[in-house]
């Protein structure tokens, strides 16, 4: 008789969405989105309402979740950035446990190892592995032609076809043949599958069935408009870098532009269902342990801005659920944690809490306590060094104060409990002693923290490197970096060197015990004599 799903050594399933942010979601409380999905997770899980990335952009974000370790820590700058070999991600520390780990989909690796102790990767990523996405602090007038438009904007809508579809459904597809094939095969080690989509980043354009699933009129637009609040120097930045000051952008297209987004939401959504009804399809459901999260968020117009790159909650919240009902009671946690907590968080779910010792010391801190129903940790840490920055912008939010510190912009410190729009930096209120204090304190702790300069100087010479780089690797014969999926073709389907009753066997689901005919003994008739 198998054991109980919460005695055995729980399958781990991450689903990641790309640029998601928890306030287009029900769970999080948006009266407009439609995800039965998602919602029926959260209802059943523990969802944590102040969960940040601790760097707002693609790449940064995910090497951060991956390693457990800050950018600065481990030189996961930008977009272009190369995460070392040497670095230890939750891959390692789940295949040191007796995971089999698996990846299907977005990682953003830049690099040559395109693995990061996944033992399996199954798709290409959608964006490039080479330094060609390298910024220039050097030049931060120059707008990069490579970086976000704003055409994603005005151009957003409906669509029959496009990149982002035909990556997700490749992504979505290998990861439930994987399930089914995990089910399969002899392999008994528990598995940890990260599922990373693509939606609803940008480009805002998503097929005619998800958009109509939204009335254009109850689409609802930012909370705060642009020129509502004074945009802050960095803010400025990323309107020149991403083209925003040169686009005016209309009300409609605003309201097209979260359209679309939601129709995205829903069709993540609709994704994150087809593999849920695969778990229970393979009757690996019920031992399966879920987080679903996403690497940042998207401003939606908010302030003026689009996109990510910034502190503001749009930009930097995430959402994350954890739903594993027969180990963790469903609630909600008020608490501030972040992608940083991931990594310790999947090696106490492996080994139950009887974590043993790391071989380094990291960042983040286990999301356990928190999972138990007890108290956790109340702290997020930020960094962000990629596009629109020309000096390091870091984050501390601790209980209801964020507070967002720039070399040469002024500080940024916000109550997100009286202010959660963010429309009144106390930071300019230098008649009050009370957030006065405050602010020496934060101050203080940044200086602590942070070499600013060291950390601006090392930022700096990794662009003027890898800028020189791509342009050496760009001359001659080019050798790409980008992860080419393998599939043994002589071992798939129907092969000569395989007996076809063993092969139909071992691929049909659920397993078909064969049928054992009756030994029917020969009737022997007596001859003449009776004998």
């Amino acid at each position: 008789m198998d054991a109980p799903a919460h005695s055995r050594k729980p399958n781990i399933l991450i689903l990641m969405a790309d640029q998601l942010t928890p306030s287009a979601l029900a769970a999080y409380g948006n009266q407009v989105s439609k995800t039965p999905h998602i919602d029926a997770l959260a209802k059943a899980g523990v969802v944590f309402d102040a969960a940040y990335t601790n760097s707002p952009l693609c790449a940064p974000s995910r090497y951060v979740f991956m390693a457990g370790k800050l950018p600065s820590a481990i030189g996961a700058y930008d977009n272009s950035a190369e995460l070392p070999s040497e670095v230890l991600t939750f891959g390692h520390y789940l295949r040191h446990a007796g995971y089999r780990t698996i990846l299907s989909g977005k990682m953003h690796f830049c690099g040559a190892d395109q693995l990061h102790g996944f033992e399996e990767r199954l798709t290409t990523d959608i964006y490039p592995a080479d330094f060609g996405w390298t910024p220039d602090w050097d030049q931060p007038e120059v707008r990069p032609s490579w970086y976000h438009n704003m055409g994603s904007v005005t151009e957003a809508g409906t669509c029959i076809r496009s990149n982002q579809l035909d990556f997700d459904e490749e992504v979505v597809f290998l990861a439930q043949q994987k399930l089914f094939d995990i089910v399969r095969d002899d392999d008994a080690r528990p598995f940890c599958m990260l599922v990373s989509m693509t939606h609803p980043h940008d480009p805002y354009a998503i097929p005619k069935a998800y958009w109509d699933l939204y009335r254009d009129e109850d689409i609802d637009m930012p909370r705060v408009g642009p020129g509502e609040v004074p945009l802050d120097p960095h803010s400025q930045r990323l309107r020149h870098v991403s083209d925003m000051d040169s686009t005016p952008i209309s009300d409609q297209q605003t309201r097209n532009a979260r359209h679309a987004y939601y129709g995205a939401v829903s069709y993540v959504d609709e994704q994150v269902g087809k593999i849920l009804r695969t778990l229970e399809q393979t009757g690996q459901a019920d031992n399966t342990i879920i987080l679903l999260l996403a690497d940042h968020g998207d401003m939606l117009g908010e302030r003026g801005l689009w996109y990510k790159m910034n502190f503001f909650e749009n930009a930097c919240r995430v959402p994350l659920i954890v739903h594993a009902p027969a180990r963790f009671a469903p609630h909600r946690v008020a608490a501030s944690v972040s992608l940083v907590d991931i990594l310790p968080t999947l090696v106490d779910l492996a080994c139950a809490g009887d974590t043993p010792a790391y071989p380094e010391a990291i960042d983040g801190r286990s999301l356990w306590p928190h999972l138990l129903g007890q108290e956790g940790h109340d702290e997020v840490v930020g960094e962000y060094l990629g596009e629109g920055a020309v000096a390091p912008l870091v984050m501390l939010r601790r209980g209801r104060y964020k507070f967002v510190h720039s070399p040469g912009d002024p500080d940024q410190l916000y109550d997100l409990v009286a202010d959660p729009d963010e429309r009144h930096n106390l930071a300019n209120l230098a008649g009050d002693p009370t957030h006065t204090v405050r602010l020496q304190a934060l101050r203080s702790e940044v200086a602590t923290r942070w070499d600013m300069p060291g950390l601006r100087t090392a930022v700096v010479a990794s662009q003027r490197r890898r800028r020189f780089h791509f342009e050496a690797q760009s001359q001659g014969v080019r050798q790409a970096w980008d992860h080419q999926p393998y599939q043994a073709a002589s071992q798939r389907y129907m092969r000569n060197h395989i007996d076809l009753d063993t092969l139909e066997a071992r691929a049909r689901y659920p397993v078909v015990k064969p049928v054992v005919s009756p030994v029917v003994k020969p009737i022997v008739k007596p001859d003449a004599a009776g004998i």
